[in-house]
């Protein structure tokens, strides 16, 4: 009877960076990511090596090393993409950065190329976190996990305070 009174929760769905198995980023094998340090997220398990922006926004850091990249959403929210574990210490070797800070991008558009044979030869994991940095700033960050993904499809769901 009173809905109108209701305020309507505001709800972004972020795309998958990655092709490859959604997972809890509780399962992630290192607790930077896994105890929600960072903020929360999801994690993928690629199984390609093509990283692509999962919002519309733009390129706040490419980390020198081109392990990572953070880029902030239209609609604010602070996205932390993070390609294997450890894997900053191979200095950049095996990736190949698509994007540089300032840059504007879509939704789908290349980010990073990674190569998985190197990075798992080098004897990383290449499981791929994507955080909300910013998640105090949203009243729920909800990762959907435990299925196959193509980038772009849903994976994160953030509702608005």
């Amino acid at each position: 009877m009173f809905d109108f009174l209701k305020k309507k929760t505001e709800t972004f769905t972020l795309g998958a960076p990655v092709k490859g198995k959604a997972v809890p980023l509780q399962e992630v094998n290192d607790p930077t990511f896994s105890d929600g340090l960072l903020g929360k997220g999801v994690a993928v398990v690629p199984a390609e090596g093509k990283v692509f922006a999962p919002a519309d926004g733009e390129i706040a850091i490419v980390f020198e090393t081109l392990h990572a990249v953070s880029m902030n959403a239209d609609f604010g929210a602070e996205i932390l993409i993070h390609v294997g574990l450890d894997t900053v210490t191979m200095k950049g070797e095996g990736f190949t950065g698509h994007v540089k800070a300032g840059d504007k991008v879509k939704k789908g558009d290349l980010l990073l190329e990674m190569d998985l044979e190197k990075i798992q030869a080098a004897g990383y994991d290449t499981v791929t976190p994507m955080l909300i940095c910013n998640t105090d700033a949203y009243a729920d960050v909800e990762g959907l996990s435990g299925k196959d993904v193509n980038p772009g499809d849903d994976i994160l769901v953030i509702k608005k305070n």
